[in-house]
């Protein structure tokens, strides 16, 4: 069987690798570093390489990428160098939008801007569980770059794999191809594999933790390695930047027991129902196009790109999933499907369908011949043939009823219903209700029924208990947040904003420590406030007022708005004036609080004489504090003229 590594490694009840203990965290990247990075990172180019913007005005304009919508409600300032969607609430630095964007934890997003901007980072401490985290992934990735290139190169040289050549000759594929997309071959005996494994220095526990290899007895740490892929045909799998994180291998030879194709287990870095095959080389040719062309199989996706048609992808042999549906958004809101047209190949042209409209995208069906995929229609008639079958693309409905109408499914009353009850049960997944009206339209011709009787069916639909959460995405944008903004009283709230926006208003305000300190009780978001104060970011500079925001927990980020409450281009002539100003509402209204308070304990039955005394004499006091301010009114009296009003804050519901 070939050499075997053998190593000793724990693995857990859910089937995971345990590397060790991991440390609690004892450091980050430095603040200073992280200030570089923003501010050699023009928020309007990233989001731009991202997402089609267009400028309006001063500012840039979009679909919004974090949820559906057919006006664009996404703006990116590029004077403020922040993003906000006012239909989500999502918003903040070019940092906040690679998190959320590309699901990265704070560090990484900063080492990928670093990289982008081609700057070293500085650690203010060591951090043993971010640096072996780092390392792990990193291990990973370097692992599945260099297995890659041991494929290809076995593909390429080794007599053994003649038979693989000749499989892709056969399809029409020759070296151009096998060069273009890295194709490899694994050899049927593991020795060759293992023994670059050990020459390249990466350990069993590497190989089972990428999915190539598996532990021989699950529950033997000891049993030895086995490789997962035999024979195979290896197609690398690669993530939105091009990263190999898996592969997708072709049997070669026929076996009833082990499928035509098999891919990589979920890893660390590969998860199945997050990657589309080919999206890191279609996503730029999708924009181009404003479409998706989305296939069944990778060979398919090939001979597209192979000949111009580089709008191609396809998910690895799985279902399409949402979240397939929701990566495709980012980039258009439209898809071609060109699927097989067998009776497979239909049904999942319609699971994918309901997919792909939930999340709003209109979709179009490739009308293939039958017996045909992308790849065999294409070596048969050429690109240009399959350029028109494109162009000829039918709606979805139009292409459903049509097939029905020539299978003779039109034929009865009882087939026509069913016809009519599939129908309803996908239009009613629609997200967007113009489109759907529109297919409402498009079905009752073809059925030649009434609108308003589908109309009435949908809505009996949508009201059933099973599609309740479906329905409220698709009848009303309500949106939630996972946390609860900060809690801000106005007045604190618009000391905040002075903070971040006015030198000499945040000077002032750190020398007020004994104020802010008595209304910490009496007022919510002194605590935030003092935060603020503590760190001190310039608020000439953007990239340290985003520094400063992106380390904030999730709920002082929305009550601060993420960054559209903190309106950076403040119009405040004099900043210390205005701070004075709020400051002594901010007294008034700690006054009055403290006032009632005292009247209300002073109604208090059972009161001892001596705690009588003492809250008549604070009411006295208060009593003269409040005449001394000029009794300013906590309701009545308004902020300076050009004063911040805050705004809901982001990822509160919104109901329409």
């Amino acid at each position: 069987m070939g050499e075997i590594f053998r190593f000793s490694v724990v693995v857990s009840a859910a089937g995971r690798v345990i590397v060790g203990e991991q440390a609690e965290p004892v450091s980050q990247i430095s603040k200073d570093s992280i200030e570089k990075v923003l501010a050699a990172t023009d928020i309007v180019d990233l989001i731009g390489s991202y997402v089609p913007l267009k400028r309006a005005g001063t500012q840039f304009k979009a679909n919004c990428p974090f949820h559906s919508e057919k006006t664009p409600s996404f703006s990116v300032s590029p004077a403020r160098q922040t993003f906000k969607c006012f239909g989500c609430g999502k918003g903040g630095s070019a940092l906040g939008f690679v998190m959320e964007y590309e699901n990265l934890p704070f560090t990484e997003a900063v080492r990928k801007l670093a990289a982008r901007a081609n700057i070293a980072l500085e650690a203010e401490v060591f951090d043993p569980q971010a640096d072996q985290a780092r390392r792990v992934r990193g291990r990973l990735l370097d692992l599945h770059r260099e297995a890659a290139v041991f494929f290809h190169e076995r593909l390429l040289k080794d007599p053994a794999a003649s038979h693989a050549r000749d499989y892709l000759n056969g399809r029409g594929f020759g070296r151009e191809m096998a060069a273009n997309w890295t194709v490899g071959w694994m050899p049927d005996h593991p020795k060759g594999f293992l023994d670059f494994a050990r020459e390249r220095k990466f350990s069993g526990r590497e190989l089972v933790a990428s999915g190539l290899a598996a532990l021989r007895n699950a529950d033997d740490a000891n049993s030895g390695l086995y490789v997962r892929f035999r024979d195979r045909l290896m197609f690398p799998i690669r993530n939105e930047m091009g990263d190999v994180i898996g592969f997708s291998g072709r049997q070669l030879r026929e076996d009833p027991n082990s499928g035509k194709y098999i891919n990589s287990p979920e890893t660390l870095i590969f998860k199945k129902s997050n990657v589309l095959f080919a999206l890191d080389r279609a996503k730029k040719a999708i924009l181009r196009e404003k479409t998706a062309l989305l296939c069944e199989g990778q060979i398919d996706v090939i001979a597209c790109h192979e000949l111009g048609i580089d709008h191609a992808l396809a998910p690895l042999g799985t279902a399409f999933t949402q979240q397939h549906a929701h990566l495709l958004r980012r980039y258009t809101s439209s898809v071609l499907l060109c699927y097989d047209a067998d009776k497979a190949g239909i049904a999942a042209s319609q699971r994918a369908f309901r997919e792909l409209v939930t999340e709003g995208l209109s979709v179009r069906v490739v009308e293939m011949p039958a017996g045909d995929d992308p790849d065999t229609f294409i070596k048969a008639h050429g690109a240009e043939a399959f350029r028109r079958l494109l162009e000829n693309a039918r709606e979805f409905f139009d292409f459903k009823l049509g097939r029905a109408k020539t299978s003779g499914a039109f034929e009865s009353a009882a087939e026509r219903r069913t016809l009519a009850g599939e129908c309803v049960e996908l239009l009613a997944t629609m997200a967007d209700a113009v489109a759907r009206d529109h297919q409402i339209n498009v079905v009752a011709t073809h059925l030649q029924t009434s609108g308003a009787a589908l109309r009435e069916a949908i809505a009996k639909t949508l009201k059933k208990p099973q599609r309740a959460s479906a329905a409220t995405r698709q009848t009303q944008p309500e949106y939630e947040s996972a946390a609860e903004p900060t809690p801000l009283h106005r007045s604190v709230a618009f000391l905040c904003h002075l903070a971040l926006t006015s030198a000499p208003a945040q000077h002032f305000l750190t020398e007020q420590f004994e104020t802010l300190h008595e209304a910490k009780p009496w007022l919510e978001g002194i605590p935030l406030l003092e935060r603020i104060l503590s760190a001190a970011p310039d608020p000439a500079a953007h990239a340290a007022i985003n520094t400063f925001l992106g380390g904030l927990p999730e709920a002082d980020r929305l009550a601060l708005g993420a960054g559209d409450a903190v309106v950076m281009d403040s119009t405040l002539a004099d900043g210390v004036l205005a701070a004075e100003h709020a400051l002594a509402m901010l007294s008034a209204t700690v006054l009055q609080r403290r006032d009632a308070r005292v009247k209300a304990d002073l109604k208090q039955p059972g009161l001892s004489q001596q705690r009588l005394v003492e809250l008549l004499e604070e009411a006295k006091e208060i009593s003269a504090l409040l005449r001394g301010i000029g009794q300013r009114s906590e309701f009545d009296d308004e902020l300076p003229a050009a004063t911040f009003k805050p705004k809901p804050a982001a990822g509160w519901k919104k109901r329409t």
